[in-house]
């Protein structure tokens, strides 16, 4: 890990070699929800031991404490923002800023307290803890729940942002999905990692394997890239 007060770009290329390593990040031919081809894979499921998910944490903690976004408690919607929510909240509680969280079930129970949100009431500004984006359909419905609840969906955090192209109704249209929560809903982003770290990752292990991945990375970002 970037010791305290590691510039932010250390922490991506940090990040980006955990993922690597833990086989969370992935090379090969991968089909997105948009249809496309992928040289690459994030799937932030195979964070799937608790070495791994409390590391995982620790990157959120910190691109979150170096960022400066204010925010008053933490939301994961379901089902992969479950467990992000809860450990990123016990890193930050680590780490000096104890905050609550909560977060949503798919199905309302209808028995015991009912409902679909559990734990902490919804209030104040709202950080929405995800892994990645990628049409941004996820964060609106996490947007929705949290203004129908009465709180401010005030900023996301997320693993990786894919500075790719979104879709609506099966077209590309000219930004990503982060820059649409940032310019149409007005909220900040955090992001560990981006596609552009990524790709200095590869450049600078040329010579291995991992360098023969950068050129097909590197493609698909000037196509469908932003």
């Amino acid at each position: 890990m970037a010791g305290e007060g590691g510039s932010p770009d250390r922490l991506a290329q940090e990040f980006v070699h955990f993922a690597v390593e833990a086989g969370v990040l992935r090379f090969g031919e991968f089909k997105t929800k948009a249809g496309r081809m992928s040289p690459y894979f994030f799937n932030a499921g195979l964070f799937d031991d608790g070495a791994k998910m409390g590391r995982l944490a620790e990157f959120y903690a910190k691109a979150l404490i170096a960022s400066g976004i204010g925010f008053d408690m933490v939301f994961g919607p379901a089902y992969k923002g479950i467990p992000l929510a809860a450990t990123v909240a016990v890193e930050l509680a680590r780490q000096g800023r104890n905050v609550p969280f909560a977060y949503n079930r798919k199905e309302a129970k209808d028995h015991g307290e009912g409902g679909t949100l559990v734990g902490a009431p919804l209030q104040g500004r709202v950080l929405i803890v995800d892994d990645v984006m990628s049409a941004g359909t996820a964060a609106r419905e996490s947007i929705a729940l949290i203004r129908a609840a009465g709180a401010v969906p005030h900023a996301m955090a997320i693993a990786l942002d894919r500075q790719e192209k979104a879709t609506e109704n099966g077209q590309d249209v000219d930004h990503s999905a982060v820059q649409y929560v940032r310019s149409q809903l007005g909220m900040q982003v955090c992001t560990i990692a981006k596609l552009a770290d990524l790709l200095q990752y590869l450049q600078d292990r040329g010579g291995s394997d991992m360098g023969a991945h950068h050129e097909r990375v590197l493609a698909y970002r000037q196509r469908y890239g932003v």
